[in-house]
């Protein structure tokens, strides 16, 4: 692949960039070989939001943070750090600029259910949407990942039904960590997480592992499996495969 090429074929500058919903892994060394193929042929700028952590404390957004800089670091470009911890931050307009020039922006992990609503049609949100449009990569781990999509279940308190997502991805839902979750609570899928719309697409997606591509034709990378879930069962998707996950009519 050239260097001014996406993972999915696409000319970084020709259109919009691609997008990595990944299981789990931010920032971590295991996952850097995909975080520097998102950056690459893209601007050296690294843009980062620790939102979805912001429930769990400042010392957990400031870990965030801090392994976000070493994971830059690593790859040797630039992080930029948005500051978003609540609606007045994702309406702040010095906030929203930053994103301008990004080569990959990351939405890492925590709650999805904040995150969509902090970020959901707010000026920060507003200025990813169209960086990624205009050529950035776009990624979400966990929390990241769900908040993409049209509808935010509560894994850890699935009958509490969910949120509305960001919607960048109305046709899928994620189920992030899916190893996990599928050992802990089998039945999870069948019960709270499958659609009543057949034309939705559920991906389970396991730890350290990425779908990367979008936003209709995405390749499986990492060190596990993804899967497709319908209520039929499960069809594991291990790395490489390439899968398309048809839009709404």
């Amino acid at each position: 692949m050239s260097t001014n090429e996406s993972q999915d074929g696409i000319s970084a500058n020709s259109g919009p960039g691609p997008i990595a919903l990944v299981g789990s892994g931010e920032y971590l060394p295991v996952m850097a070989d995909i975080e520097a193929g998102l950056l690459a042929g893209r601007a050296p700028r690294y843009v980062q939001l620790a939102t979805a952590a912001v429930p769990d404390g400042p010392s957990v957004v400031e870990r965030w943070h801090n392994l976000g800089i070493e994971q830059a670091q690593r790859l040797g470009v630039e992080p930029v750090i948005l500051a978003v911890s609540d609606r007045n931050d994702a309406d702040n307009e010095e906030i929203a600029a930053k994103v301008a020039g990004a080569g990959l922006v990351y939405l890492s992990g925590g709650n999805p259910g904040f995150l969509a609503d902090t970020l959901r049609d707010s000026l920060v949100w507003k200025a990813i949407v169209a960086a990624w449009r205009d050529g950035a990569a776009l990624a979400g781990c966990s929390a990241g990942a769900m908040a993409m999509t049209s509808w935010v279940p509560s894994l850890r308190h699935p009958r509490q039904g969910g949120t509305n997502g960001l919607a960048l991805l109305p046709h899928l839902r994620v189920i992030p960590h899916f190893d996990f979750f599928a050992s802990k609570v089998p039945d999870l899928v069948t019960r709270f997480l499958l659609p009543h719309d057949p034309a939705i697409t559920v991906i389970g997606i396991d730890e350290e592992t990425a779908l990367v591509g979008g936003p209709t034709q995405w390749t499986v990378q990492g060190r596990q499996s993804a899967w497709r879930l319908t209520s039929q069962g499960r069809e594991e998707l291990p790395p490489g495969t390439l899968v398309t996950t048809p839009t709404l009519q």
